[in-house]
């Protein structure tokens, strides 16, 4: 594990240097004002140190880059405007840091080949630029844990990655050359990665990236309705909108989110009733919708009886299974144990009443006829126990036959 500062990095004359990854170490201190001399740089991957101060305005002069790792460190400021310049990103992961400002336009307007935009647990303020929109590969969107108010814009649609099937197979790869020994070069992949927070963990996918795809704008100031839009992005993942102040009702097109296994709608403002066409979600397993305004019954007849009754807690005027709260109209259903006692009182009545002194003597008499019945004559009669025992050789010639003809056959 590295530590202390990366200074030397300007030292070096990296013409043909493509990939740096010096991840999850100790390093500490800025980054050097050097990148102008790593002109053919793929990858850069600083992720998980100590490092801290703004980001040099040289990291623009890599024009070749395709991922950009920073996430994981104490970077402040704001987004240097000539990563614009840097037009083959792929990845742009520059989560858990102290980044402030707007989010940039020119991240619509110049990266729109990123697939994957991490921005998650920064200080940027300010509205999300409908820019993004511009952003048809993007497959990650996350925006979460920062100052981001106004409204969702109503193009997410434009995300057209989103809407595509998902592949097993689809990672973010990268190829170099490197040497060893002086045994000449030889080939060696980068396989990306990304850590997402889906289903309420966070997750690192690697080789199975091209499965995940989401959208997550939790924990900011968020006005507005959710724009129906959405319902669009039909092979979405995993949703994430807590913690907001939207409000509306929740659109019924969200039943064409099939391919959805974890929405999280808790703490806002919605209002109205849980659609019916939630029902239709087959592969969801995540569900929260709690600390809300929604009323009348939660569909039934479907799996969102199986949620735990916390997914729909603080919505006061909610009712039905899971929550404890029946609907107007529905019978009062009786308490279980009360009639599972009485019940259980009376078989255990029914089993005392058949289980007597004389139910274990007719036990033990019926088992000692039975078996000197069986074998008393066999004992006494010869006749009959030689022909029961010739029976007996007969079946075990019969089975080896049988058994013998088999093997031959396959044998064959």
């Amino acid at each position: 594990m590295f530590s202390g500062s990366i200074s030397s990095l300007s030292s070096i004359t990296g013409g043909a240097l493509t990939y740096i990854d010096l991840s999850n170490n100790l390093l500490s201190g800025g980054l050097p004002d050097c990148w102008m001399n790593f002109p053919k740089l793929v990858v850069l991957n600083l992720e998980n140190n100590n490092l801290s101060g703004e980001i040099p305005s040289s990291i623009g002069s890599l024009h070749e880059i395709q991922t950009l790792h920073l996430s994981k460190n104490s970077f402040f400021g704001e987004l240097p405007s000539s990563l614009k310049n840097c037009g083959l990103l792929k990845v742009l992961d520059v989560g858990e840091n102290k980044f402030s400002g707007k989010i940039p336009e020119w991240i619509g307007e110049s990266l729109s080949r990123l697939i994957i935009l991490i921005l998650r647990l920064n200080e940027f303020y300010g509205s999300i630029p409908g820019h993004l929109c511009s952003l048809t590969y993007i497959q990650i969107l996350d925006l979460s844990q920062n100052n981001i108010s106004g409204t969702i814009p109503w193009c997410l649609n434009n995300f057209t990655a989103l809407s595509q099937k998902r592949s097993l197979s689809a990672t973010i790869s990268h190829f170099y050359y490197s040497s060893r020994g002086g045994e000449g070069l030889y080939e060696i992949e980068y396989v990306d990665n990304a850590l997402v927070v889906s289903k309420r963990l966070k997750l690192e996918y690697r080789s199975n990236l091209g499965l995940v795809k989401g959208i997550d704008f939790s924990t900011n100031k968020l006005s507005g309705e959710i724009p129906e839009e959405i319902a669009s992005l039909i092979e979405l993942f995993a949703l994430n909108l807590s913690r907001n102040y939207l409000t509306g009702q929740i659109t019924p097109k969200f039943g064409q989110l099939k391919s959805l296994e974890s929405l999280d709608l808790s703490q806002n403002r919605l209002f109205g009733e849980i659609p019916a066409s939630f029902s239709t979600l087959n592969f969801l397993s995540v569900l929260d919708l709690s600390n809300n305004n929604l009323s009348g019954r939660i569909p039934t007849g479907t799996q969102l009886q199986s949620f735990n009754a916390s997914a729909y807690m603080g919505n006061l005027d909610l009712c039905g299974l899971p929550l404890p709260h029946k609907c107007q109209g529905d019978e009062t259903a009786q308490d279980p144990h009360a009639t599972g006692g009485s019940e259980d009182s009376n078989i255990q009545e029914n089993v005392e009443g058949f289980i007597t002194p004389g139910f274990y003597v007719s036990i033990g008499l019926g088992f000692t006829l039975g078996f000197w019945g069986v074998c008393g004559t066999l004992m006494l009669n010869s006749s009959w126990r030689f022909a029961y025992f010739h029976f007996l050789n007969d079946m075990r010639v019969r089975l080896y036959v049988k058994i013998a003809t088999n093997m031959a056959k396959l044998q064959r």
